[in-house]
């Protein structure tokens, strides 16, 4: 899997950085897009990631800097199926599943469909319902409709309206999805708007089959072999009984990802991944003051660099990758007498992690963070 960074940059885009956007690439070469500020469609161009197989997007909040890519990139990725209309309905038509807060889905249509955007693809839009702490004492100042629309874009299949679950020690999180592959789940976090944080937690798969012993045990090549990587044990023809511990390594476990949104505090979302004994891999953390404007970066809802480290601490990441800059600090590739650089967050950020095992990067646009596969080893 690899970590795209299309975009890393606060408020709004310059020559210097793009605003939020980051992209998982799958195994399977499959795409999952996390936000989609302004110009996402031309960064997406200049990584090796396809816009045809991104099938699920993520949406952490409505600030702009987040969302206002989303239209764009929609009708962008409609215009490069490049198939008729015949061989879509013989291919079965693409599929993309958007998870956003509510207010999503009004967004979405109110766009492409003011705009009568048809698209070549279907989507669903799947909106969070937020809870009461995540709103702001003078949220209702501003009266706007965050209800979704009576009617639907030509292109809109049914989504859903996921409401929060909450535990037994009032701890709240939303469940995404749940597949063979994946088991994803958001909680929340303190910004000015509410703002999600997502948790996709990849599930263990099963271990390296031992081709030769099988040989051993008079068990020549065929469906035996699936069945034993599905944990069903098979009888070889002289009645031989094969388990599957016998002859398949260790079960390989599955990777966390934690990718949060605009934050001042991630700390509601932390038992999320504190309970998962498997610890996570990567975390993606906003860091957009550093140390010394602190005060700033509260009035506006966001963290210092420090902060996200004290965050990547607490869940016991191996990981951690800072992004969402204030258009302050320059590349550390410019560094300048005249200009602050992501380098001065990033040795904060190493200061608040010293004596811990958690690795960090700044990353900058384009950037790309290959996650580390679990080694396959085989059971003697």
């Amino acid at each position: 899997m690899k970590l795209y960074f299309l975009g890393t940059g606060s408020s709004y885009p310059t020559k210097k950085r793009g605003v939020s956007a980051a992209a998982l690439q799958l195994d399977d070469g499959s795409v999952w897009l996390f936000d989609c500020g302004e110009g996402t469609q031309i960064q997406v161009q200049k990584v090796t990631v396809s816009r045809q197989r991104i099938n699920k997007i993520f949406i952490t909040h409505l600030h702009g800097d987040h969302l206002f890519g989303l239209p764009g990139l929609l009708c962008t990725i409609s215009s490069q199926i490049g198939m008729s209309k015949e061989e879509l309905e013989a291919k079965g038509t693409p599929v993309v599943d958007l998870y956003g807060p509510q207010g999503l889905r009004r967004f979405v249509y109110t766009s492409l469909s003011l705009s009568r955007s048809p698209l070549q693809f279907k989507y669903r839009i799947h909106e969070l319902v937020p809870v009461k702490d995540q709103y702001l004492e003078n949220w209702d100042e501003w009266d706007v409709d965050h209800s979704a629309p009576s009617v639907t874009h030509p292109s809109e299949l049914p989504g859903s309206l996921i409401c929060p679950d909450e535990d037994s020690d009032g701890n709240v999180h939303w469940k995404l999805f749940d597949d063979d592959n994946w088991y994803a789940v958001a909680g929340w976090i303190h910004h000015r708007v509410p703002s999600f944080g997502f948790v996709l937690n990849e599930k263990s798969r099963p271990g390296t089959l031992d081709k030769n012993k099988l040989m051993e045990l008079g068990l020549p090549p065929g469906p035996a072999y699936g069945q034993l990587k599905k944990g069903k044990s098979v009888t070889t023809e002289d009645g031989k009984l094969i388990t599957p511990d016998m002859a398949v390594g260790s079960t390989i476990p599955g990777k966390t990802l934690v990718i949060l949104g605009d934050t001042s505090d991630a700390s509601p979302l932390a038992h999320l991944v504190s309970s998962n004994d498997r610890g996570c891999d990567v975390v993606v953390h906003e860091a957009t003051f550093d140390e010394s404007l602190k005060e700033k970066a509260a009035e506006f809802g966001h963290s210092t660099s420090s902060q996200a480290a004290e965050f990547a601490k607490s869940i016991n990441a191996k990981m951690l990758i800072l992004n969402h800059f204030s258009q302050r600090y320059g590349r550390v590739s410019e560094e300048s007498q005249n200009e602050e650089t992501v380098a001065i967050l990033e040795q904060e950020a190493k200061k608040a992690l010293e004596g811990t095992s958690v690795h960090i990067k700044c990353a900058e646009d384009l950037f790309t963070y290959e996650i580390p596969r679990t080694s396959r080893e085989v059971s003697k």
